[in-house]
């Protein structure tokens, strides 16, 4: 019963243990693939603006397996990445749907041109 009440109120108990677990393996990793993977997460949590926690969630794992994946194979980072890592982590995002935190401010504009129309007569 409490747990559910935390839960209301913090967000999944089990997806804050996920992103944990994944976070220490992105922390784990070999440099270079550290730094890289550490930075599009970074980027991610001021770009990507999703707002679902199992998106995200599945997000950050699929990113600590590209990364763990990456280093096995000893693949160089700019293999990965290409010649724009801004244009790679953003569409790496963009895979993932999810709602956004823009989506609600989207709707709340579209609303109230709504009724600003509907008040014009």
């Amino acid at each position: 019963m409490a747990a559910k009440w935390i839960e209301s109120i913090t967000g999944s108990l089990e997806q804050k243990k996920q992103y944990k677990q994944d976070k220490a393996r992105i922390d784990g990793l070999p440099e270079p693939y550290a730094t890289a993977a550490k930075a599009m997460h970074r980027y991610f949590l001021y770009y990507g603006g999703i707002t679902d926690g199992d998106t995200l969630t599945r997000m950050f794992t699929d990113l600590a397996d590209l990364w763990e994946r990456a280093a096995l194979d000893g693949t160089p980072v700019r293999d990965i990445v290409g010649d724009d890592p801004v244009e790679f982590t953003e569409t790496f995002a963009q895979a993932y749907g999810g709602t956004h935190w823009i989506d609600k401010e989207r709707a709340r504009l579209t609303k109230a041109m709504d009724d600003a129309k509907r008040e014009d007569g």
